[in-house]
């Protein structure tokens, strides 16, 4: 008996472990194949672990179940080390030429190509031949920066994954789990996809997260950065995590650091910054005058990639429970698409405009309007728009829709499970 519950535990474990990495992320999938034969090199961009290698392996095994053959299929994961003889751009070049199909399309993908001195060259040369189709991913903006976005203009289409978002994230607890409860444990252990599998076990989330976090920083930032003032940068990491939401003048946290006897030029802050935004560990968000209708050049928000590294950055500190719920909106409207700014009407600030095209949207995000005077707040910006774009107020206040004069009220957890 004990045999057969042993087996039946790993069986239980495996299973899942493949529902969970399983999780077809429809709207990135759906990408893959609108760009699939398309003459664009499709480049998936994202934070470690956020799922691009599995996004990829997920296609390359729809694309095995649509008809395309073995050996139509060429793939280098860079970090494993089996590959490391590929480092070298030369010796990946001829491998590839070497192995090509000749009478029909080939599909290559690269995992985390940054790690390949000169990859463009590779690429781009690729590039020139009819029958190949290329995928690649990295971890760092790096890949698409200075003169190899130059080089590759009007040859790539971008995918940005994200951690799964809350509606992925239902999707991968057991059926039946309340919205409410689901919401909050997404809050608190973020959307990483291999946290799903371990967030009953806290110590371990954390080890996880806190490897993650440690990977990204001396990896992605500290090494390619060549920082040396390893505690200055995180220093300014918390200072980041603990003011998501807040307006973030770079000359303001030089002066917290210089004040807790830190002193750091502002010069030095930009940079630091600069080389955290290029890992995908925060996101910039810059203000935009709704009247005026043009970019404001001082102050600007940041919002961190996933909420469940804010415990691991600054403590489980409980509160500040608005300032997460802004970053979980921050984090869906990136996916959705869009330019993202913060908004600036007359004296008051909009939370979020989003513009497409000649269209925009505007959000204003608060835990609870049930008061009259915080609903009255919070509606004053959105009111001091005149034009007919979409408005909305998202709230955790679980109440049917409401319409103030064209401003829609909605319970942010049904608007994030929206398609």
């Amino acid at each position: 008996l004990l045999q057969i519950y042993a087996i039946l535990l790993v069986y239980l474990q495996w299973t899942s472990f493949f529902v969970i990495y399983m999780i077809e992320r429809k709207k990135y999938m759906s990408l893959l194949e609108k760009w699939r034969d398309k003459k664009v090199i499709k480049v998936v961009t994202g934070v470690r672990r956020c799922g691009k290698s599995s996004l990829l392996r997920m296609f390359r095994e729809k694309l095995s179940d649509n008809g395309v053959e073995e050996r139509q299929i060429l793939e280098f994961n860079f970090e494993d080390l089996s590959n490391e003889p590929f480092l070298d751009y030369h010796v990946l070049y001829s491998h590839i030429r070497k192995n090509l199909c000749g009478d029909r399309m080939n599909y290559i993908f690269f995992d985390e190509i940054q790690m390949v001195e000169n990859f463009q060259k590779v690429v781009d040369s690729l590039f020139l031949l009819d029958n190949v189709d290329l995928y690649v991913t990295g971890s760092n903006a790096y890949l698409l920066s200075g003169e190899i976005a130059t080089l590759l203009t009007g040859r790539y289409v971008e995918i940005k994954l994200f951690p799964f978002s809350f509606a992925e994230y239902i999707e991968a607890l057991p059926e039946g789990t309340p919205h409410d409860t689901a919401y909050r444990h997404f809050s608190e252990k973020g959307g990483f996809p291999y946290t799903v599998q371990i967030a009953n076990d806290d110590e371990m989330l954390r080890e996880y997260l806190t490897g993650l976090y440690n990977t990204i920083v001396l990896k992605d930032v500290v090494a390619r950065r060549k920082i040396t003032d390893v505690m200055m940068l995180e220093s300014i990491v918390r200072f980041l995590a603990d003011n998501i939401g807040n307006l973030s003048v770079i000359k303001r946290i030089s002066d917290a650091m210089t004040s807790q006897g830190r002193k750091v030029s502002v010069h030095t802050v930009e940079n630091y910054i600069s080389a955290l935004s290029d890992s995908y560990i925060f996101y910039p968000v810059y203000r935009y005058d709704a009247k005026g209708k043009q970019l404001l050049k001082t102050g600007q928000k940041y919002y961190l990639v996933d909420t469940g590294l804010r415990n691991i950055i600054n403590g489980t500190k409980g509160g500040d429970l608005g300032h997460i719920l802004e970053n979980i909106v921050f984090l869906e409207l990136a996916r959705r698409g869009g330019e993202i700014y913060v908004g600036k009407a007359d004296n008051a600030e909009i939370d979020f405009i989003v513009i497409k095209g000649e269209a925009r949207e505007y959000y204003q995000i608060s835990l609870s309007v049930r008061d009259e005077n915080t609903m009255q707040r919070e509606l004053a910006p959105l009111q001091a728009i005149q034009d007919y774009y979409p408005k909305y107020l998202l709230t955790l206040d679980n109440d049917p829709v409401v319409l103030h004069n064209g401003i829609k009220q909605m319970y942010v957890i049904d608007w994030l499970l929206q398609n």
